[in-house]
């Protein structure tokens, strides 16, 4: 299979050109792709040696690369374009329609979308994050009354991750509490948990997964034996079902994706937009 270099190139991380990117490159399941991202191109000279690097790899591999932008500043989206490349520009595609409509000329400014001009949202993704390591794996209860969500479910199904996204990208204060062997054997919650059980969102697994995982992590041991596996996804459901804990199916679903859909479920406010 021939595969394409894909460069992401940006004034400042590449986030924002590598998100909408990959969304765009998803949608070629027979094409593999090598991605490079290039950050923080903020001056003619980093353009300049962008465009000799870009060049170098179209004619070391036979083909043109593809180039997603997100560069603000006119005369380095000029340097960049001169590539050759195919040159995809987000911001150059819906910034000019959106300034006709708006009646309104953009700034142009470099680093917007991902700076620190707004101290507060910056101090309230940290605050978040923080909690979330704080209130990691049921160790912490005590802080629950701040929770905006608590997570709950049997070990290696995504609660820490989903935690930390919702904080990082949303400002979101969220929990989690793994059942342990006392939840599990009498399919009851613990007091903690009954005091917040309007907060409580499950995350379940088909057990074939949940399986392979626990295998990569402790394999041949009772933890991710079939038998146990199978034990506690069950009770797991059962609780959710006694004390009606709605819950989502994480198995084919990213972390973005269980993210997005408790909020929307849920409707807990997104302090934050990325």
């Amino acid at each position: 299979m021939e595969r394409r270099t894909v460069f992401f190139v940006s004034d400042q991380t590449g986030v924002t050109a590598e998100t909408m990117g990959h969304s765009l490159l998803t949608q070629f399941d027979g094409q593999a792709f090598r991605q490079v991202t290039l950050p923080f191109i903020s001056t003619v000279d980093k353009a300049q040696e962008a465009v000799r690097r870009i060049n170098a790899t179209g004619e070391a591999e036979g083909v043109r690369p593809v180039i997603f932008s997100t560069l603000v500043q006119e005369d380095l989206r000029e340097i960049i374009k001169r590539a050759n490349g195919l040159f995809l520009d987000f911001f150059d595609a819906f910034l000019g329609p959106l300034e006709m409509e708006l009646k309104l000329k953009s700034s142009r400014a470099q680093g917007k979308a991902h700076g620190m001009q707004d101290v507060g949202a910056y101090t309230t993704r940290i605050n978040a994050t923080n909690f979330a390591l704080a209130n990691d794996d049921g160790a912490v209860t005590r802080d629950y009354e701040r929770a905006d969500l608590i997570l709950v479910g049997v070990s290696r199904t995504g609660k820490t991750p989903t935690c930390l996204y919702l904080a990082l990208q949303y400002g979101v204060f969220a929990a989690n509490y793994p059942f342990a062997d006392e939840e599990l054997e009498t399919g009851r919650l613990p007091a903690a948990l009954t005091k917040h059980q309007r907060k409580l969102y499950g995350l379940t697994i088909a057990p074939e997964r949940l399986q392979q995982i626990r295998n990569e992590r402790r394999p041949n041991s009772n933890y991710s034996s079939p038998s146990q596996v199978d034990f506690e996804v069950r009770t797991a459901e059962a609780i959710f079902r006694r004390y009606d804990i709605p819950c989502i199916n994480t198995t084919e679903c990213s972390i973005e994706e269980i993210a997005s859909r408790i909020l929307d479920r849920t409707g807990v406010e997104r302090r934050l937009r990325p």
